[in-house]
């Protein structure tokens, strides 16, 4: 005699209305046996789909008992409830309820994914399943490909893919011609003949008439049930215990490659959906990374101005300050003071320097020129960089030589229109003759313009000739590289102070300067690079708000996962890979945006580079990550959260 699988005693189930309660299901109390073929008839709100959700764990009643092979239903979890469904049950929906993104093979397989089967071993069994079925030739077709009952026999496939013994079929001739419904019952008695348990909910007499029972039910009661033929089909035995195993580290494995899988899938699915909630993490990625290249090209090309000022160098003025009214009659900085600060420990290079404006003369050309009077350490002091020819030294600076090291805005002004070498020409310096020996780059000399004409000569050469003055406007030393350049500047004034016997001098540390700007650069790049962030927020509000919509467009799809067995948190799984992969996309989009835009800005603005680093990079993926797990999370939690009658009932 076959046992009893399927029990409900005292069933009901109650919908809340407004401020009163309806109910659909009054007392039912219902036996099926294994392996019959029963038909549930009634009309239109009746409440046979009621019934058959909460035979197929789709609901629950508000009250009463539902049993399984004797495992009472209201004592098991979601997961446990999921496994039921997965492994226990088949269902065939009216609207056949296939995935519009996956093939008809895919569509079969997807109860093996979330039972965690092989990958070969799940699609073996989907082509056998569908050639069965008539649909051999049809497996790599699209749903949209498919005709009516075509997509009805793929939904059967599915149903028979964890070989559950319990068939629950949903109207399932209902939105099919006379021929195709023929052919899907022919397909469900055959289901039966081999031991199936099959559930037929319908409102069409003649389809019940194949049934081994009709119950009849109107009002949420059960008014009739009888059996049509008295022979019972082979039965299949139903393992309630199954339930409660636990599912092995593979199947964890499988599931997530799958979820991953079927995310790439649905987002392929929508392309334009997902573009668009991927813009605005590409334009914030692109931001954040753009500006700290900005930030970082902005500060080396600030840095290197600097460094042509000198690099770690220590400037000493007579005076108190730049604005000293006095400073012009102070004699008290010499060359001796320099030639006594090279030999301290700590001073790596000491150049005295004068300064003069003169006009300057070659043939018929003439220009107003600084004519700095230097040592032969200042090129090195300053990072100059030679051209041409060479540069004067000691020697020459003892001599009081006539030798002239010329900028290159001095070369273009006095000798490019002639197409002379500047190298070997003799100038007129005010009245005097210099020979120039060599040619530098141009470089800032101090607060003024880097397009200034500017003329080099030994210091003592014109002291002697061009000023008649011994003292100097400025004593520039290097500092050691072993050597806090604070330190060294507090050293230098003590020195100093004690040669002279006051403090007639003040001192300009180019560090200090590079440490402001580089501060001010940061400050900026910080508050730059905060609109960037403030834009990433945006953007993954963007991404959680369009993922919401995505959720509330898939509640149907989410309630066909859930009846064929899926997990909570295999939707959540699912849903959050989907977001992050739209993260982490926007991501790459955007720092492959943020590169052609700097190659595009490098190619057009020679002069001025952008600097991207590995960090930024790093950071950005980072960033998309953590959007999309936070703004993820919300609505993949939401997905999962949906009761999977209520999914369906949105279809």
């Amino acid at each position: 005699m076959a046992s009893t699988v399927i029990e409900l005693k005292g069933v009901c189930r109650e919908y809340q209305s407004g401020d009163r309660m309806i109910a659909v299901l009054r007392d039912v109390d219902l036996s099926i046996d294994e392996g019959e073929m029963v038909a549930i008839v009634g009309p239109s709100g009746s409440g046979k789909s009621t019934l058959m959700n909460i035979i197929g764990l789709l609901d629950r009643p508000t009250a009463g008992i539902y049993e399984i092979a004797g495992a009472q239903t209201h004592r098991l979890d979601n997961d446990a409830l999921s496994k039921l469904r997965r492994e226990h049950f088949g269902f065939i929906f009216q609207r056949y309820n296939l995935l519009s993104e996956l093939t008809a093979i895919g569509n079969v397989e997807v109860p093996a994914i979330y039972a965690g089967q092989p990958g070969e071993a799940r699609r073996a069994r989907a082509a056998t399943l569908l050639q069965r079925l008539g649909l051999n030739e049809r497996g790599n077709h699209r749903p949209s490909q498919l005709s009516g009952g075509q997509q009805q026999r793929v939904s059967i496939a599915r149903a028979l893919m964890n070989n559950g013994n319990v068939i629950l079929a949903d109207e399932p001739t209902g939105a099919l011609d006379r021929q195709s419904g023929e052919e899907v019952l022919r397909i469900l008695g055959e289901l039966h003949a081999e031991g199936h348990t099959v559930v037929i909910v319908t409102h069409d007499m003649n389809v019940a008439a194949r049934a081994d029972r009709i119950i009849e039910i109107s009002d949420g009661r059960i008014v009739s049930d009888r059996h049509t033929r008295s022979e019972v089909s082979p039965t299949r035995t139903f393992v309630a215990e199954t339930v409660f195993s636990n599912s092995g580290r593979q199947e964890i494995t499988g599931r997530l490659v799958e979820a991953f899988r079927m995310a790439m899938l649905a987002l392929n699915a929508h392309r334009l959906r997902t573009f668009l909630t991927m813009l605005g993490i590409i334009i914030g990625i692109a931001s954040v990374v753009s500006v700290i290249a900005l930030g970082e090209g902005s500060q080396r090309k600030i840095l290197e101005s600097i460094n042509s000022l000198g690099t770690n160098t220590l400037e000493i003025f007579p005076g108190k300050s730049f604005g000293d009214t006095r400073s012009g009659r102070i004699k008290t900085l010499v060359a001796a003071d320099a030639d006594a600060l090279a030999k301290l420990t700590y001073v790596a290079a000491v150049t005295p320097t004068v300064s003069t404006s003169r006009t300057v003369r070659f043939r018929s050309t003439e220009a107003n020129a600084l004519v700095n009077g230097v040592g032969d350490a200042y090129f090195s002091v300053k990072g100059s960089k030679l051209v041409a020819g060479r540069l004067f030294d000691a020697d020459s600076v003892r001599r009081l030589s006539q030798d002239a090291v010329i900028d290159q805005n001095t070369a273009t002004t006095l000798f490019t229109e002639r197409g002379l070498d500047p190298v070997g020409q003799t100038i007129l310096v005010g009245k005097t003759p210099v020979r120039v020996i060599g040619v530098i780059t141009s470089q800032q000399g101090g607060f003024g313009s880097s397009d200034n004409l500017s003329i080099y000569l030994p210091y003592t050469g014109v002291q002697a000739r061009l000023l008649g003055d011994m003292s100097l406007r400025s004593v520039t030393v290097r500092v050691a590289d072993n050597t806090e350049s604070s330190t060294a500047e507090a050293a230098v004034m003590q020195f100093l102070e004690r040669r002279h016997g006051t403090k007639d001098f003040f001192i300009l540390n180019s560090d200090d300067i590079r440490q402001t700007i580089t501060s001010t650069i940061r400050t900026m790049t910080l508050l730059i690079s905060s609109i960037a962030v403030i834009s990433l927020l945006v953007g993954g509000i963007g991404v959680m708000n369009i993922m919401l919509v995505s959720v509330s467009e898939r509640v149907a799809e989410i309630g066909v996962r859930m009846a064929i067995g899926a997990r909570r948190q295999d939707i959540l799984r699912q849903f959050l890979i989907e977001a992050v992969l739209v993260c982490l996309l926007g991501g790459t989009l955007g720092i492959a945006t943020a590169s052609g835009f700097g190659a595009a800005f490098n190619h057009f603005v020679p002069d001025f580079k952008l600097i991207y680093s590995t960090g930024s990079i790093i950071l950005a993926f980072a960033c998309s990550c953590a959007i999309g797990l936070t703004f993820g999370y919300l609505p993949a939690r939401n997905a999962s959260l949906l009761d999977p009658v209520a999914a369906l009932s949105r279809d």
